[in-house]
């Protein structure tokens, strides 16, 4: 490997200090496993008693439609949240521990999940916010719903930037992302919803693809 390419891979991999705290900093860092290890139980359970006292029918209903919402959510928040255009020290702070440290080195391996520390808070402010929307029966299977596409959107995250694509899928869905990361970060924002960009015109021409 030429040594202006390899200096170039060991910055996008780098995995630089973000907190001056030692324990923010470390907690930070995350394995790709850990929200499989924080959420599969509830998510169990969840599915769980939706089945015990609703109709499988309306179980599966409710999951989609929790599953979408997530997409959608997914989607914005990555469009509006994580790139909106800093003006000053603190929101240019604010946005690079949010998103920006993930463009700057996007192949550390440890921060491509959300750490608990993010994740924790939106998955309660989303489980309130159903709740008060469908009610103590509905909500249940919405939020299952809504955590299994947040699950598949963190590990298809860490997939796309750390395994080779077997699929015509998976490669459809790789190269749309790193698009979005080496091309234009503007566009290409459904990581795992791509139907999201289509509909709300984030699609760049075709011509201009990443072919890999």
């Amino acid at each position: 490997m030429h040594a202006c390419d390899h200096a170039a891979g060991s910055a996008l991999a780098a995995s630089p200090r973000i907190f001056e705290n030692p324990l923010l900093d470390r907690m930070s860092r995350v394995h790709h496993f850990v929200p499989l290890v924080i959420y599969l139980p509830p998510l169990g359970v969840l599915l769980w008693t939706s089945a015990r006292t609703l109709q499988g029918g309306s179980v599966a209903i409710a999951v989609l439609a929790g599953y979408l919402g997530w997409t959608l959510v997914e989607y914005l928040g990555h469009r509006f949240l994580f790139h909106f255009r800093p003006r000053g020290s603190l929101s240019a702070r604010i946005h690079f521990l949010v998103h920006g440290v993930h463009h700057d080195h996007p192949n550390d391996r440890l921060r491509l999940v959300m750490p608990p520390l993010m994740s924790l808070p939106i998955m309660a402010a989303a489980f309130g916010a159903i709740f008060l929307i469908c009610g103590a029966t509905i909500s249940l299977p919405v939020f299952a719903g809504f955590l299994i596409g947040y699950l598949l959107y963190d590990l298809l995250h860490f997939h796309v930037h750390h395994a080779e694509p077997r699929t015509a899928m998976g490669r459809f869905l790789r190269n749309r992302h790193m698009h979005h990361h080496f091309r234009d970060d503007a566009s290409w924002f459904g990581v795992s919803a791509p139907w999201w960009d289509e509909l709300l015109g984030t699609s760049p021409p075709r011509r201009s693809e990443v072919r890999k």
